[in-house]
């Protein structure tokens, strides 16, 4: 344990008891961290050691940083936190704005002065920014400008009323221009298991629960699945789609870079055109985004040049062996797949290369281990379905959440994942555990149904649930986005269960299909199974 730096200790005052956390596994030498430890100065001494201070590190569409200034505008932007906003050590800072150049310093400034960064989704409302500032107790918020609104009425709406200390990006850099030239600023010498940040959920099954990750787990995930698996290098040029809000995004496009000093392109606006046009201009070589992207990019390649692409990411949902399949034969690269979560930080499952085998999600990354467990807690061989439990230097740990005990037990960390192992050690996703469809004794994972469904012509995206059925206790009922070329029709909803059974066992069809516009989704894009299943 190190000497915590932290004057306001509200985070660590609201950590969960000592019998509901993790049990924390550091056997490997990457993962030997020194007690005290400042994420944001180590990632920065990284990228400046691999590459120097000249090369390039954040690219707008009309600006770009040198690692050298990322350090300096950073160290200029703590200052101001300190001297200007009065942010003492342990305090938390909400960090809202798009991804950019801007709340990348932003990030690394409030990590050099001490603060624990919450990040929160671009298009998140003033009530839900409001239930953030509430369950963190924010002190002090960094708005980019054009949503300085939503942040002004959260303030006001927010039933805690410790948020003082607003400024908004165009003030924050006239602050920072103003710093006297030559004037250092000392980052503050946080212990290794100081909170860094506080990572809310976004929402799959209902409200968002506040993960703590400490400055250690940020490196960990450079020195795990990064290391290991993405394998990112010093001429990498990155881009992707998950909010920087988002742990996936974090890591695919501040965290990983950092570490070997590549560089992060950032979109000029929200949408796919956009990024492929992204990808196009910088020659970017490393893409990070959920399976709905890679189906979406899939339809824009013809159009745009992808082809200096040589490392693909997707996380946020099981990746279909059918859009794993399409994208390799389009690109000829293989996309690599992952499972993690906002708990653990970052990915702790994966496979690349050769070892990767479409539609397993992959072997545990180094640094974690992972076993299926049966509803005692207790290991199941291979070939069995059961729980995913998971271990490794990141854990769960919730802000003041009576959650905690059921996601942590008996030190194992409990995703809410139904897998299967196979004798080859691959972990199979099979559902979430609140998705399985028991129906007439079956056990029928949504994910699989839906993975069916998508490998129809007709079919754009395709969500499954379990309708409640008198004869049969519930049945499978999908909800169907149609590609643009083909219209809803009774003949075509025919077609698609007949197509259904004609690739997985006949008794998983959808006897109930819906046909929508649009399916109900996260602001990271994963889908809410669980508001289909309200009433309407």
């Amino acid at each position: 344990m190190g000497t915590s730096a932290h004057i306001d200790r509200f985070v660590l005052d609201h950590l969960p008891p000592a019998d509901q956390q993790p049990d924390l596994v550091f056997d490997r030498a990457e993962l030997s961290y020194p007690e005290q430890l400042n994420a944001g100065v180590e990632l920065l001494r990284r990228a400046l050691a691999a590459v120097g201070p000249d090369a390039r590190a954040l690219i707008d569409h009309d600006h770009e940083f040198s690692w050298a200034r990322v350090d300096m505008i950073s160290s200029r932007m703590a200052r101001v936190l300190v001297e200007d906003m009065g942010l003492v050590p342990g305090n938390r800072v909400l960090l809202h704005g798009p991804n950019s150049a801007w709340t990348v310093l932003a990030w690394f400034a409030i990590l050099k002065a001490g603060g624990v960064v919450v990040a929160t989704m671009p298009m998140l409302r003033a009530a839900e920014l409001a239930t953030v500032i509430d369950k963190a107790r924010i002190s002090h918020a960094l708005v980019y400008a054009s949503l300085a609104e939503a942040v002004a009425e959260a303030q006001a709406t927010a039933t805690a009323t410790t948020l003082k200390h607003v400024m908004d990006s165009a003030m924050l850099q006239a602050a920072a221009r103003s710093q006297p030239a030559g004037i250092r600023f000392d980052p503050v010498d946080t212990a290794a298991d100081d909170p860094a940040l506080i990572a809310f959920t976004s929402g799959t099954t209902g409200k968002p629960k506040g993960c703590v990750h400490f400055h250690r787990d940020i490196l960990a995930m450079a020195d795990t699945f990064a290391r290991h698996i993405v394998g990112l290098t010093k001429d990498d040029i990155a881009v992707g789609t998950p909010p920087i809000a988002f742990t996936f995004g974090l890591g695919g496009l501040v965290v990983f870079p950092a570490a070997v000093g590549a560089a992060t392109a950032f979109a000029p606006r929200p949408g796919f055109d956009a990024l492929a046009e992204t990808i196009a201009r910088h020659k970017a070589t490393a893409l990070f985004t959920a399976p709905t992207g890679y189906r979406a990019l899939l339809k824009l390649a013809g159009d745009h040049d992808l082809s200096s692409l040589r490392t693909c990411v997707s996380a946020g949902e099981a990746l279909p062996a059918a859009t794993s399949d399409a994208w390799h034969e389009a690109t000829g690269v293989r996309i690599i797949d992952g499972i993690g979560s906002t708990e653990m930080i970052h990915v702790f499952i994966s496979a690349r290369g050769d070892d990767i085998r479409p539609g397993a999600t992959g072997k545990a990354v180094p640094g974690y281990e992972a076993r299926i467990i049966d509803a005692d807690g207790q290991p199941l061989p291979p070939g069995e379905t059961g729980r995913l439990a998971v271990r490794g230097p990141t854990g769960c740990r919730y802000l003041d959440d009576d959650r905690q005990a059921a996601y942590v037990q008996d030190g194992w960390n409990l995703t809410g994942d139904v897998y299967r192992l196979d004798e080859d050690g691959y972990f199979w996703f099979v559902a979430r555990s609140d998705d399985m469809i028991i129906s007439s004794g079956y056990n029928i994972g949504a994910p699989e149904v839906e993975h069916a469904l998508l490998r129809h012509p007709a079919v754009a995206e395709a969500a499954v649930i379990g309708a409640t059925d008198p004869e049969r206790g519930q049945i499978v009922k999908a909800f169907v986005v149609l590609n643009s070329d083909h219209a809803a029709s009774d003949g075509l909803r025919v077609a698609l269960q007949d197509h259904v059974k004609s690739v997985i066992a006949p008794y998983k069809y959808p006897r109930a299909l819906d046909f929508v516009d649009a399916l109900p989704k996260t602001q990271t894009g994963k889908l809410q199974r669980f508001r289909l299943k309200e009433p309407t």
